[in-house]
């Protein structure tokens, strides 16, 4: 129950103590634990929204008010508005890096100068799901800010570029104190022997998954150029997907990439987030964008690619 091994062995990849590590059945299961152990019926979480869908469910299940605070035009987490948002009734705050599902981050000096916003007795959750895939030099990153404040807590996952997310893994790095409070209200047996076993090999398969991890964000490159040549709207995206800011177009677009074979996650009346994978398969959702450009009828995106 304890997952000592794994525990061990993230504290060691990250230069911790195991005592400040805790895992679950993916970092949703943290950050699941994280609403248990601070929050509680008439106390509030705030998050970015559009964010990790799963954000306001959790906060619900835990007894808790969600409170999303817009992005902002370009598609960044506002902190001054949620820095705005904070009450006496706010216990934990939670921070999407790449954002799911923009790919958006956060860098180190807005981040800083939020923080010094935050009482201390607020939980600030740095959730880094889709770190492997940021070259953003200047991205903040949750583990240093872990080490410098006492109330961030850092959520990374074996689900996104170790590909375990079937096996359900994850895990945060925080204070002592936090970690003791987060395995205090964890489920019980939630993370099997076989997600342990299999999270140990990819630590210690890291080059290999570098490699993995430096194709898809070549292809990330190559499908967000071609995206914006066809005249697509592409946010500048750090993870392994792409978003695309389609607006009331939403559910005509995707329409014309089902026909052809093409699933992406679409929000109606926002926007697509589209997965990047093989060549092969990121040349056949180049092609079905590229048909959905020129073939709307009324639609202004259509108007703008057949000039």
């Amino acid at each position: 129950m304890g997952a000592v091994e794994i525990r061990t062995a993230i504290a060691e990849r990250f230069g911790v103590t195991t005592d400040q590590v805790a895992v679950g059945a993916g970092s949703v299961e943290v950050a699941t634990q994280l609403v248990h152990a601070t929050a509680g019926l008439g106390d509030e979480v705030i998050f970015a929204w559009r964010s990790f869908e799963a954000y306001p469910i959790i906060t619900v299940v835990g007894g808790a008010t969600p409170v999303r605070v817009p992005l902002t035009a370009d598609l960044h987490h506002d902190l001054d508005a949620m820095a705005a948002a904070i009450t006496d009734r706010t216990r934990l705050i939670l921070l999407c890096t790449p954002n799911n599902p923009t790919g958006t981050t956060l860098h180190t000096d807005e981040v800083e100068r939020f923080l010094a916003r935050v009482p201390e007795d607020v939980i600030v959750a740095i959730d880094e799901a889709y770190i492997h895939f940021n070259r953003d030099a200047e991205s903040v990153s949750g583990l240093e800010m872990m080490r410098r404040h006492p109330n961030v807590v850092n959520l990374q996952t074996f689900s996104k570029a170790y590909g375990l997310a079937g096996l359900r893994i994850g895990f945060s790095i925080s204070s002592v104190e936090i970690a003791e409070d987060l395995r205090r209200v964890a489920t019980p047996f939630a993370v099997s022997d076989l997600a342990q076993k299999a999270a140990l090999a990819s630590l210690a398969h890291e080059d290999e998954l570098e490699e993995r991890v430096a194709k898809i964000v070549a292809e990330r490159s190559r499908v967000t150029a071609e995206l914006r040549s066809q005249g697509w709207p592409v946010t500048d995206s750090q993870a392994n997907f792409v978003w695309l800011s389609t607006g009331d177009d939403t559910a005509r677009i995707d329409e014309v990439l089902r026909s052809h074979g093409v699933f992406a996650r679409c929000w109606q009346s926002e926007g697509i987030r589209l997965s990047i994978g093989s060549p092969e398969e990121n040349d056949r959702c180049l092609a079905a964008f590229a048909l959905a450009r020129v073939g709307g009828g009324n639609s202004p995106f259509a108007r703008a690619g057949a000039r």
